[in-house]
């Protein structure tokens, strides 16, 4: 297996803090929940560096964690990467192409694993919802003590939904001032639709001086990419 080296984490302590929070809201979540789609409402939301880190965060745990990068539209995970070129990905599995120990990568972070997406494919949608896609989850929930699945935004694509189908629950991201609450509750109706369990939202880009959330505790914005998290399957997951 190939080894892949993650550049170094330029995070500031508070921001990592607010992964370690998100990380153990989850597992609160429930033994169960172990396979994990996370998506956003709208392209820009941070939702890729969300699962990214978030996946970081159960591996510096010691959980043995994989992170599937299923956005096979618009791909961005491979600016994680400091040294090395991943050659396989998820699109070249779902193809026939090659077995699902080809495309899986070791990195330098211990315990951390990542499937990359592959080359883009003219038929995004129906290579997630295949039987071969279902296969592989399968399989990666067998070995893996998490799976961390990035997923392009439900508001754009269907590709979520499809993905979520397969999964124990969905974290969802939202841009703090980007995302009208008609349209966050739309989208968390078609998660639900698709028969999928919300766990929670993340606000993401959520300026803490000023914010209702946490201003007046910290004072100071927590960083670039988290906000806040919300909730379980017994509350309203959007505010």
């Amino acid at each position: 297996m190939e080894t892949i080296e993650i550049r170094e984490n330029q995070n500031s302590f508070q921001v990592q803090e607010a992964f370690k929070t998100l990380r153990s809201n989850i597992e609160f979540s429930g033994e169960d929940v172990k396979v994990i789609c996370v998506t956003s409402a709208l392209p820009g939301d941070g939702k890729s560096t969300i699962s990214f880190e978030l996946a970081c965060a159960f591996a510096e745990n010691g959980k043995k964690t994989l992170l599937i990068d299923a956005d096979l539209r618009k791909s961005v995970m491979q600016k994680h990467i400091r040294y090395g070129k991943p050659e396989y990905g998820l699109t070249h599995y779902l193809i026939g192409r090659n077995s699902m120990d080809d495309i899986i990568y070791r990195t330098t972070v211990q315990d951390l694993y990542i499937m990359f997406a592959g080359q883009q494919p003219p038929n995004p949608s129906e290579l997630l919802g295949s039987e071969r896609f279902n296969t592989l989850v399968k399989s990666a929930r067998d070995v893996f003590d998490m799976v961390i699945i990035d997923t392009p935004p439900v508001g754009s694509v269907i590709d979520a939904a499809v993905v979520a189908r397969n999964c124990d629950g969905v974290v969802l991201v939202l841009r703090d001032g980007e995302v009208s609450y008609r349209l966050a509750q739309r989208i968390k109706g078609q998660i639900e639709t698709a028969g999928a369990k919300i766990l929670g939202c993340v606000l993401n880009e959520v300026e803490l001086s000023s914010s209702r959330y946490y201003g007046k505790y910290y004072g100071k914005r927590y960083g670039e990419y988290y906000g806040s998290y919300y909730g379980n399957e017994n509350e309203k997951t959007v505010r």
